[in-house]
């Protein structure tokens, strides 16, 4: 049983309060300022109680009884059947000959309202790779470029002439000119991750990327064998694939609109953001990208990881330049 969050009285209390008027015999004004209610709540328990016993103390629906109006259940059974056959919801009011609010509203309470809704969700698809090097998830993750600090910093409202007044990540003006794109490669056994902050994403950047990506997991006597990326122009180009061939690498392709296919490198992108990129004020990108190295450090061989028993990265690596025990 759910008691109203602005219940003053539990079931418990209810009775309590009860006892006290028929068997100790208070008043109904003593009972209900030891309680701290009006009298008036007190006079409703009590005749709940002799109306339906124990019953009567425990919180009513206030879903009413009975609802003239109500869309019949028939026609409920239509509009969602229509609704799996991708009907819209106008279109839909429109052959059932009803109001666009009614359908909208079935829709909503049957959890039929978004187009997502109507294809079953897809099952759990967990796995992580045996050893490190087996699989390299790489993305891309574009960013702002601030070119003056914000009013965050300044205190300063009016904008400077000549620079753009966007919303920043963080919910503050920033001034801002063009992007910047952060290149992630993660790991899918250790998680260890390596990322750069460069002004493009073209093919030539995405490899030139690839390969100190592959170099920063050397480091750490990880032979990278397979890179996965998503389906851009950069990783699809001639040129991508011909330096993947002369690295020795099998080129991974995730499945159209399936992110989630590359899900350790989207939920890296996500903590990268949260903590990095809007984790503190920046005065312009050079003081950003230069924050990028030490919170990779942190990242890699500090923060506990939840998927790794809250030990960082790094603890998996058999080489590893610190002691996690």
């Amino acid at each position: 049983m759910k008691v109203h969050a602005n219940a003053p009285l539990s079931p418990i209390g209810r009775r309590r309060v009860i006892d006290r008027v028929l068997i100790e015999r208070w008043s109904v004004t003593a009972a209900a300022e030891a309680a701290g209610v009006t009298e008036r709540t007190i006079y409703r328990w009590l005749a709940r109680w002799r109306a339906h016993g124990p019953a009567g103390l425990v919180d009513r629906r206030s879903v009413p009884k009975r609802i003239p109006h109500k869309t019949p259940p028939e026609r409920v059974v239509a509009i969602c059947a229509l609704r799996r056959l991708h009907f819209t919801a106008a279109e839909i009011a429109e052959a059932l000959q009803m109001a666009l609010s009614t359908v909208s509203a079935v829709l909503r309470r049957e959890g039929l309202g978004k187009r997502s809704r109507l294809a079953p969700p897809e099952p759990p698809n967990r796995y992580e790779r045996r050893t490190p090097g087996e699989l390299v998830h790489i993305d891309i993750k574009k960013l702002g470029r601030i070119v003056v600090p914000g009013h965050a910093i300044t205190g300063n409202r009016r904008q400077r002439a000549g620079s753009t007044r966007v919303g920043s990540p963080t919910g503050r003006s920033i001034g801002t000119a063009g992007w910047e794109f952060v290149h992630v490669a993660v790991d899918d056994h250790t998680r260890l991750a390596y990322a750069e902050v460069l002004p493009d994403e073209t093919a030539s950047s995405a490899i030139a990327f690839l390969r100190r990506a592959l170099a920063f997991f050397a480091r750490y006597n990880v032979r990278v064998e397979r890179v996965m990326t998503d389906n851009g122009s950069a990783y699809r180009s001639h040129k991508h694939r011909l330096a993947c061939q002369q690295l020795g690498l099998k080129h991974l392709f995730t499945q159209p609109y399936h992110p989630r296919t590359n899900g350790k490198a989207e939920r890296f992108i996500q903590t990268l953001t949260r903590r990095w990129a809007r984790g503190r004020l920046y005065a312009n990108s050079t003081e950003r990208t230069n924050a990028l190295a030490p919170w990779l450090d942190h990242y890699n061989f500090t923060r506990p990881h939840g998927s790794l028993s809250h030990k960082p990265p790094g603890s998996r690596l058999t080489n590893a330049p610190r002691n996690y025990s």
